[in-house]
């Protein structure tokens, strides 16, 4: 499993971001979390079976839905310290 921790800036909450990663992870065979950060930005654990599924998802999240502007992706790869079963908003 590739699994990476993302912090994308910009506008990225009050625009449906979160629900935008929801529904392209379903797309794409792509789990873990999201969750809006403290300081605006949006926080985002990936994990999918090969590299192509996680370069794909990358790509939609840069974009992102129709009211957002990001500004800034930032990517780390992490040991995955659990397997996942969907993606899912955190609060």
């Amino acid at each position: 499993m590739e699994t990476r921790r993302c912090v994308l800036r910009g506008r990225v909450q009050g625009v449906g971001f979160r629900w935008f990663v929801v529904r392209s992870a379903r797309d794409l065979d792509v789990r873990g979390t999201v969750r809006n950060g403290a300081d605006g930005s949006v926080e985002v654990v990936l994990q999918a079976p090969d590299r192509e599924s996680l370069d794909r998802m990358l790509d939609r999240m840069r974009k992102g839905p129709p009211a957002a502007r990001v500004e800034d992706v930032w990517i780390e790869p992490i040991d995955p310290a659990r397997s996942y079963d969907a993606m899912t908003v955190l609060r």
